[in-house]
């Protein structure tokens, strides 16, 4: 089964391959989202990874707090997102 890992604080010039590549040291890397704002298309610093489980963990472990592009990012797994009310 694949995990979703959020990976935070990540510089606005990372492209998905990047990140990718900083993943795949430790497992099979499914997918790669980076979040861009809907108003101005601008990345907005934060994204997910979906990888393997067993690779997901050692990335969390290994990644979090390292340095990417000059800051240190934050890993670690995707919390569901909360359910909104719709008006």
């Amino acid at each position: 089964m694949a995990k979703n890992i959020y990976v935070g604080n990540l510089p606005w010039s990372s492209t998905e391959e990047e990140v990718r590549a900083a993943f795949e040291a430790y497992g099979e890397v499914y997918s790669v989202k980076l979040i861009n704002d809907r108003e101005t298309g601008r990345p907005r610093g934060f994204g997910f990874v979906e990888m393997e489980d067993q690779g997901a963990l050692e990335a969390i472990e290994n990644l979090d707090g390292s340095d990417f592009g000059g800051r240190n990012i934050k890993v670690n797994e995707a919390r569901p997102r909360p359910e909104r009310p719709r008006w």
